[in-house]
């Protein structure tokens, strides 16, 4: 008989008096990452019985636009990649891509 691993990984989110996070902590010891702070956070866990993506999409009061910016081109070129990895579909990778290309260019992000 094989014998099962678990791995941990934590959030802590801060909130002020109205709710609103403050501060983002994130720990996965796997990983090597230990109470590291973070200034925005989106999670997408699939519920194979609904067929439907949950989602957690959390940032701090503080986080710069340009720097939400950055953080969503950089989230969708890496969920591009995420979905070669997962269907090897090169067609649809090199559309998501070009999709990429068109944010930054529209948001400057490219100097």
């Amino acid at each position: 008989m094989s014998k099962t691993q678990t791995s941990k990984i934590e959030l802590e989110v801060k909130l002020d008096e109205n709710r609103i996070p403050e501060q983002l902590h994130w720990t996965a010891q796997d990983g090597g990452v230990t109470n590291e702070e973070a200034k925005a956070m989106l999670l997408s866990v699939w519920n194979h019985k609904a067929k439907e993506t949950l989602r957690i999409d959390l940032w701090t009061k503080d986080m710069p636009l340009d720097e939400m910016k950055l953080f969503f081109h950089q989230t969708l070129l890496a969920m591009s990649d995420t979905f070669y990895r997962a269907t090897q579909d090169e067609k649809m990778t090199a559309t998501m891509k070009d999709f990429c290309e068109y944010f930054a260019e529209k948001l400057e992000l490219k100097k």
